[in-house]
């Protein structure tokens, strides 16, 4: 039964959207007329995204959080024989918001229809990554739908965490940097020119200090402003420019030669490659598709060109570590580890340690980084302050001097 997205208004105007199945858009304007509800708009909820009334699923991904949440509620459903398109109706019911309960009520229309669930979720490609729907395929297909749903459960939630890691350690500094600004150019904006008068009235030179201080507020002052627009027009020229492939790819290689923004962006990557390699070669999916998958999550254009690269060489029989050594772009205990794996036989259990090493050697950087940089950023912040408030407080102890 198809599921169809709804916009209506109740008897005192306020507007109510939503999901209802049906067998056709007639059916669901009945129910909503049954409902005391008067129908806009009810549509298809795959092509909701040409409403202007409607929620718009797939322009509106669903976030990685709640599509953690969402898979390790449908495996456990189905690991505990639930019926797919009851595990979905469940999840659907279960989900406090109303993007995944729209989403889900829409694959599940697709499965009562008789498809798939890997078909039922491309109708939502921008919900449901490459990885995710090729990972559930293949399950569907080796008959292990429930095993491939707790392993995606774990990627998801293992991705969600190293993501959140990355944003604390960026989030942390660029925060104490704000504050910093908005504090030194509120002295300089608003303190330092009361001060201003009382100093032009002595007849006596300033300190050195005091006149750059006085010099910096003036160019605050009065030169602030487009400054700030200078920035903002710079910024979007930059944005535009980035949108060429070639200008990117400049970019990540100067990020690559930085010191320690280098090693976390390769270890990063490395490890998000290693963990999306291992859950689709857990799948059965084939190898060439499956570094193709992988490759695509990596946001490093020089890694991602690499793996590209890596995938044509085992197109033509070379081995997977080897191919992905040839630029030396990947941690060599990854590719280490991958040849032992391929050696072995082993190489969804190598993956899982390798993208495991990796995660855990990025968070003993980043904490290590934010262990050092936030007492050094709230040094930088203290010292400007201080020295503000010394080139404010010289002028007058030299007054209080000559008084004397």
């Amino acid at each position: 039964m198809p599921a169809y997205a709804y916009t209506a208004l109740d008897a005192l105007g306020k507007k109510h959207s939503g999901t209802l199945e049906g067998d056709s858009p007639r059916q669901i304007r009945a129910k909503l007329r049954e409902q005391n509800l008067h129908p806009l708009a009810v549509e298809d909820v795959k092509e909701t995204r040409r409403s202007l009334w409607n929620f718009d699923p797939l322009s509106r991904p669903i976030q990685s959080q709640e599509l953690a949440l969402l898979t390790r509620q449908l495996a456990t459903l189905v690991k505990a024989g639930l019926p797919l398109d009851e595990a979905l109706f469940a999840v659907s019911q279960q989900s406090e918001s109303r993007r995944v309960s729209d989403v889900i009520a829409g694959v599940r229309s697709k499965v009562l229809e008789g498809r798939s669930l890997a078909q039922g979720l491309g109708q939502f490609p921008k919900s449901f990554p490459e990885l995710y729907r090729a990972t559930v395929s293949a399950g569907e297909q080796a008959g292990k739908l429930d095993t491939v749903l707790e392993r995606l459960a774990d990627y998801t939630e293992q991705r969600q965490a190293l993501q959140n890691t990355v944003l604390q350690a960026i989030l942390y500094p660029v925060l104490l940097t704000v504050v910093c600004v908005l504090i030194v150019s509120m002295l300089l904006g608003f303190v330092v020119p009361q001060m201003v008068s009382v100093f032009q009235a002595s007849k006596h030179t300033l300190p050195l200090l005091t006149r750059l201080l006085l010099a910096t507020s003036h160019f605050v002052q009065h030169d602030g402003f487009y400054v700030l627009i200078l920035a903002g027009v710079f910024a979007l020229w930059y944005r535009r420019r980035l949108r060429d492939e070639a200008a990117l790819m400049r970019l990540h290689r100067r990020l690559w030669r930085l010191p320690l923004v280098g090693k976390i962006i390769r270890g990063v990557n490395a490890a998000r490659f290693a963990r999306t390699l291992a859950i689709l070669t857990s799948a059965s999916v084939p190898v060439l598709e499956a570094l193709r998958i992988a490759g695509s999550v990596i946001t490093h254009r020089p890694m991602r060109q690499a793996v590209l690269e890596a995938t044509e060489r085992v197109r033509e029989g070379a081995p997977i570590a080897k191919s992905l050594g040839a630029r030396g772009l990947f941690p060599p205990m990854l590719v280490h580890m991958i040849a032992s794996g391929e050696a072995s036989g082993e190489l969804e259990s190598m993956l899982e340690r390798a993208a495991s090493s990796q995660e855990r050697e990025m968070n003993a950087i980043i904490q290590t980084t934010m262990g050092i940089l936030g007492p050094a950023l709230i040094l930088v912040m203290g010292g400007l302050v201080l020295g503000i408030v010394l080139a404010l407080l010289l002028p007058i102890f030299e007054l209080n001097q000559l008084v004397h």
